[in-house]
């Protein structure tokens, strides 16, 4: 059986990995390894390997790092690395990049690899699904994995959710973190917000006061169910300013209908003002009102 046509097979079966219910990177690894013959597993020097550009994981767990540099320098290394001949110059490593880490602290030169041709959207889902289900990615590269996976692939966040094994909960709450400021998002990324505190400030609309309650969570070691209180707190604060500010005689009958309709209302010279946008949201309006046309 020569080379190209393995690579077709291989092509093939990366297509079928994605066409199943449910994603599964150890599947894929494991038929790359078990359908390679040895002669075509080579050493490669560990300078010539470049990061998949594709790569969610920006962040490195070093002690981990260590643990597996310590474990290839007692034991070697038991599986091979996937790459990718480089357009530019040596090669870009498809799946395993803490071993090209880990080996390269353990003071390894060279590392075995098996070189196959992905194009370049493949080479993304590939790193994304070894990111998603080996490592523990933090929460801000998680939701840029998902992020990449139903633009990629073109799926729904509900198909996502299933084919990985997780709630669409789970996924929507992930997704909406993108949201937060760069600030907080770094502060997630430092670990210094958890996920259940960045779930609660995901949920709010101002970014000042997303800002002012990430630093009180860390200025003041903030659980989750005080920032709750603190957040509802801020929230009550923000209607009666809002409610301070409108000193109209019917500004408690315009907050009533606010809520009732879920748009903007004026009430001005004896006149009420309704704002839509489209005639599927007066059409919404009129059906809360109970008029028929």
């Amino acid at each position: 059986m020569d080379n190209n046509f393995k690579r077709r097979a291989l092509g093939k079966g990366l297509e079928e990995l994605f066409n199943n219910e449910q994603l599964d990177f150890n599947s894929l690894e494991e038929k790359i390894v078990d359908t390679t013959p040895k002669e075509e597993i080579i050493e490669i020097d560990i300078n010539e390997l470049r990061s998949n550009p594709y790569q969610p994981r920006k962040v490195f767990d070093e002690e981990k790092l260590q643990e597996l540099a310590n474990s290839i320098k007692e034991h070697g290394i038991f599986q091979p690395i996937i790459v990718k001949k480089s357009s530019i110059k040596g090669y870009e490593i498809i799946a395993g990049e803490r071993r090209v880490k880990a080996a390269n602290i353990a003071g390894l030169s060279k590392i075995p690899a098996i070189v196959r041709d992905f194009s370049d959207q493949q080479m993304m889902e590939i790193a994304l699904l070894e990111n998603l289900q080996r490592e523990n990615l933090n929460a801000i590269e998680e939701a840029m994995a998902y992020r990449s996976l139903i633009n990629s692939m073109q799926i729904t966040q509900e198909v996502l959710a299933n084919r990985l094994g997780k709630s669409r909960s789970h996924v929507t709450n992930i997704l909406g973190l993108l949201n937060l400021p760069e600030e907080v998002k770094d502060m997630i990324v430092d670990n210094k917000i958890s996920m259940s505190h960045a779930r609660i400030l995901s949920k709010m609309e101002k970014k000042e006061e997303i800002l002012a309650l990430a630093n009180k969570i860390v200025n003041e070691n903030l659980n989750v169910r005080e920032l709750e209180d603190v957040s509802k707190d801020e929230s009550v604060a923000k209607t009666h300013k809002i409610n301070k500010k409108n000193n109209s005689e019917y500004s408690y009958i315009e907050n009533i209908l606010c809520e009732k309709l879920g748009t903007k209302v004026k009430i001005n010279n004896n006149k009420i003002n309704i704002s839509f946008s489209n005639i599927n949201d007066l059409n919404r309006i009129l059906e809360i009102l109970n008029i028929n046309e």
